[in-house]
């Protein structure tokens, strides 16, 4: 799979369970109202379950289970605004379309399924990379606006190797999905695919 198919799988990860909207510092109170809330909507969301069969009654509960881990994160963040806090959001986005998108794949068969599960990875991959290179980013900035000009330089090279390791688990990502699509062949046409996909992201 190229790059940019594999950053818009992660870009509809984040938007599959909500844009996250700005943090509202709130009080303790309104925290304590917001969990109940939430529990309230995730027994919901599991009784809307409870008549579906078979796939499509694990799909809507890793939906259901989904919505709750985003609202509670989402919930924390407002409660506790940090870089942490909106890092927690972004994970908990990635991991509920991640269980999402892997129960679909249950739907599919042979090659087609094991294709999807490693796309779903690779989607998940990608999206928690990326909240981990922006939490690294925003934290070395902040640290280095304190400091000398030395630090800030030092933030510059942490942020570099934080972009690095990101593309390089994006990358390796990518290249379990291209060798997975390669079980679908066999023969000479199953060995040019693996050394294309091998040859492509550099592996030996």
């Amino acid at each position: 799979m190229k790059s940019i198919a594999i950053s818009t799988i992660a870009a509809a990860v984040s938007l599959a369970f909500g844009a996250a909207s700005a943090a509202e510092i709130m009080s303790k109170p309104q925290y304590q109202a917001g969990k109940k809330t939430i529990e309230a909507t995730y027994k919901t969301d599991k009784l809307a379950c409870k008549p579906l069969a078979e796939n499509a009654k694990d799909v809507c509960m890793a939906q259901a289970k989904g919505r709750e881990k985003v609202a509670l994160a989402e919930l924390e963040e407002s409660f506790a605004p940090s870089h942490k806090s909106h890092y927690d959001v972004r994970i908990a986005k990635a991991d509920a379309a991640y269980a999402v998108a892997n129960e679909k794949c249950d739907d599919k068969a042979g090659n087609g399924k094991d294709v999807c599960r490693k796309e779903a990875q690779a989607a998940r991959t990608t999206a928690r990379a990326d909240a981990e290179t922006q939490l690294k980013t925003t934290d070395a900035n902040a640290t280095a606006a304190e400091k000398s000009a030395n630090a800030r330089d030092q933030a510059d090279k942490k942020v570099a190797v934080a972009r690095k390791d990101a593309q390089e688990d994006k990358l390796d990502a990518e290249y379990k999905v291209a060798r997975e699509k390669c079980d679908a062949l066999a023969g000479g046409a199953k060995d040019q695919c693996v050394s294309g996909a091998k040859a492509r992201f550099g592996k030996s």
